[in-house]
């Protein structure tokens, strides 16, 4: 080849490393984390905080990189159009064709970007000084696709950005976790934060007939029975009943007015929160912590106890189930030899859909009132019937109110 040949083909090597360069640059920006750019930068780190102040731009920085990719691929694409007419003669044009098509996708499309994919934050901190310098150079450029971007949204009108929903959040932090960049039990945390706020204090309230409380005329004998047997370290006083709680009574004010002899306890009776059954946890939580209180009744339509709601009942939505040495672990689901399981009536009836993964809609909260309302009347043991391609029978009834259901699958040649 002569010289005017080997210039040329230098040229078309310079301009494919440029087209890998704003390539990967265009993925690196479009796929970066910000949160672990900025964690670098806030360390100091120079390069990813230029980077981030640019991606800050990012309308900006994807037009500059748009118009010098397609400025070295038409210019690469032009100069091996007369390289290979020089080599090949009539045949130049579509030899060129073949050979730069190949070539910039492999080098200059497909293998730059697949390395940027795999550590964007990376490569956006190596482009960023000299991006910084096609984004002078490309000024001008840049203006005029601005206008006509602002033209055509006047022509074709979009919808306000309505940010992230719940919805969008929680597959972030799925996708985080399925990554390695959480472990489950911290995206089970966040995940019940980000719920946190839906829940209402009826959803998470202690019925009204698991109550365990004490009138104001009763002994000391009698309320320090009740203390050792529900093993609570606070207990709600009611005046004529349930319906008229006054107030709670702490385990430690009733033992040291009891030492000092006191039949009464008038005195060791503290206020109580009402609340009604639609009020977000997240409301009445600050409202417990503002009047430093550990306990809320919740009053129905009618004016009576609905159930009660204590702090670690609102904690527990945020952290999971807490026990102490004194608690009584519960197993609400537990699994039988032959797929089927032994199920609670106290638990929560959507851990049942999530277990059989079921789109049911029912008024009750639990697996008790989900029996009820299928059954149509008071449940009695040895009770069966089917739903959604669940065996369900009911195995302990106490009084009017499921203690325990038998849950198998059916199969579907059965259904």
């Amino acid at each position: 080849m002569d010289s005017p040949s080997i210039t040329m083909a230098i040229a078309i090597l310079a301009l494919i490393c440029l087209s890998a360069y704003f390539s990967a640059t265009e993925t690196a920006f479009s796929s970066l984390n910000r949160i672990r750019l900025k964690s670098k930068a806030d360390g100091g780190d120079r390069r990813a905080a230029l980077a981030l102040s640019l991606s800050e731009e990012y309308d900006r920085l994807l037009s500059t990189i748009l118009i010098g990719n397609n400025i070295v691929n038409i210019t690469a694409t032009t100069v091996g159009t007369v390289l290979f007419t020089r080599l090949a003669g009539a045949y130049g044009p579509t030899v060129s064709t073949v050979v730069l098509t190949v070539v910039i996708l492999i080098f200059g499309e497909i293998s730059p970007k697949s390395l940027a994919k795999e550590n964007p934050e990376k490569f956006a901190m190596a482009s960023a000084p000299v991006l910084r310098v096609f984004l002078v150079i490309l000024r001008p450029l840049n203006f005029l696709f601005a206008q006509w971007k602002r033209l055509l949204s006047v022509i074709f009108r979009t919808e306000e950005s309505q940010g992230i929903t719940e919805e969008e959040l929680i597959t972030m932090v799925s996708e985080a976790e399925n990554e390695g960049g959480l472990d489950q039990h911290e995206s089970e945390l966040i995940r019940s934060a980000i719920t946190f706020g839906d829940l209402e204090a009826g959803d998470i309230l202690t019925p009204r007939v698991d109550i365990a409380a004490i009138s104001d005329r009763a002994t000391t004998e009698e309320i320090a029975a009740i203390f050792a047997e529900s093993g609570y370290s606070r207990l709600p006083v009611y005046h004529e009943g349930i319906d008229d709680i006054i107030g709670v009574v702490h385990e430690k004010d009733f033992y040291s007015a009891r030492y000092r002899g006191q039949g009464d306890i008038s005195a060791c009776i503290s206020p109580i929160h009402y609340t009604a059954p639609n009020t977000r946890v997240d409301q009445l939580l600050r409202t417990l912590q503002t009047k430093k209180l550990h306990m809320a009744v919740v009053v129905d339509e009618y004016g009576g106890t609905e159930g009660l709601v204590t702090m670690e009942d609102i904690m527990e939505e945020l952290v999971g189930e807490i026990w102490d040495e004194h608690d009584e672990v519960s197993e609400y689901f537990r699994p039988q030899g032959n797929g089927s399981y032994l199920i609670s009536g106290s638990a929560d009836l959507s851990d049942l859909y999530d277990l059989f993964s079921i789109r049911g809609q029912c008024d009750a909260s639990t697996v008790s009132g989900w029996v009820v309302e299928q059954l149509r009347r008071l449940p009695q043991s040895g009770d069966r019937f089917q739903w959604e391609g669940l065996d369900v029978t009911v195995t302990q009834v106490d009084h009017r109110r499921v203690l325990e259901v038998l849950v198998k699958p059916v199969p579907e040649e059965a259904q």
